[in-house]
């Protein structure tokens, strides 16, 4: 079967593979169709030393597929089912996996694309109580976004920062795949959207997407921005995964009591705090990696109810560089998807 394989740093070839065994006790093998990128291919890509893992090892970390076999004692899921499978190999039996905590494992095995061979082959093995069934009406490179995307913004907004009907959020880089998703989230919920975006070329396709505020913040500052939008009050929440360079305006951003809620650090992993601010105004500071397992289904119930993903390309597994490049120079608008 084909394969994408990561040799080395930079190093991905599309090969040929020996598919898995039947699937064991409790296993759906997967037909996949398609792979969503995320930073996290990106990293895993350029080789970042946090990664404890043997090369090669197969790409992707978000994908959809359809259930091509069953092992024994699986119920629930007939061949043909599309699902979306879990990308983190948790154990199911340590407290936070049965509290439904599924992203503070304590056992974890890895995450697959990443730590161990991930989603961008033919055929995967995956434990049947990983997948989340697609429901009917939801096309299935709109359900290749759920497990990173959908579902770690749905944690972050909703199980981290409790973001009410009406408030109004910063949400930076408004452009990404997570940025896109959440700016269509919080406008469903009738909230007013501060969007940053670091290039003028994407100025108009924030707007259409529904931004009421567009700051470039290589030009103009946010947080001023903020302080006249809400009348020097500051917003109620920041939606925050570029890191260093918008940190500590996102906290200057925020209201009294106002909650940060962060995923990322992709212009730097250090930053300063004003301490005082922080205790002062009681600001609230939420870290958020990945999503519970819950997070999938309630994300794919959004897309059936029309929030769909913003899709940058759709390319074949053969240009899955070219969607790395895309990411890598950050000229995607969306989500970049890879079709097998």
């Amino acid at each position: 079967m084909r394969a994408l394989r990561l040799f080395a740093e930079r190093d991905l070839r599309l090969t040929e593979t020996e598919p898995p065994p039947p699937p064991a006790e409790g296993e759906v093998r997967l037909r996949m169709r398609a792979v969503a990128l995320n930073h996290i291919d990106l990293w895993g890509y350029r080789g970042m030393a946090f990664a404890r893992r043997t090369l090669p090892i197969t790409a992707g970390v978000e994908a959809v597929g359809e259930v091509a076999g069953l092992g024994d004692g699986v119920s629930g899921l007939a061949l043909g089912t599309r699902v979306v499978p879990y990308g983190a190999i948790t154990c199911g039996t340590c407290p936070a996996c049965r509290e439904g905590r599924d992203n503070l494992c304590e056992n974890i095995r890895g995450l697959r694309g990443f730590h161990v061979d991930g989603f961008a082959q033919e055929f995967v093995n995956v434990p049947a109580r990983l997948c989340v069934p697609v429901p009917e009406g939801v096309s299935t490179v709109d359900a290749a976004t759920t497990a990173v995307t959908y579902a770690t913004v749905q944690h972050m907004l909703f199980d981290n920062a409790k973001l009410q009907p009406g408030e109004t959020i910063i949400v930076h880089a408004v452009g990404s795949g997570i940025g896109t998703i959440a700016v269509k989230m919080a406008k469903a919920l009738g909230c007013t959207v501060i969007g940053t975006i670091g290039s003028e070329a994407k100025r108009a396709q924030a707007e259409a997407l529904g931004v009421d505020y567009v700051v470039n913040y290589t030009d103009d500052r946010f947080e001023s921005v903020a302080r006249r939008v809400t009348k020097k009050h500051g917003v109620d929440v920041v939606f925050e995964h570029v890191g260093a360079s918008t940190w500590a305006a996102s906290l200057l951003s925020l209201k009294m009591g106002g909650r940060l809620v962060t995923c990322g650090s992709t212009s730097g992993v250090s930053a300063e705090t004003n301490l005082m601010m922080l205790f002062q105004r009681q600001l609230r500071i939420f870290g958020s990696f990945g999503s519970p397992l819950h997070c999938l289904g309630e994300g794919l119930a959004k897309m059936a109810q029309g929030i769909t993903p913003v899709i940058d390309c759709v390319l074949p597994l053969e240009r899955f560089g070219e969607g790395l490049e895309r990411l890598e120079t950050r000229r995607v608008f969306g989500k970049v998807v890879i079709t097998l």
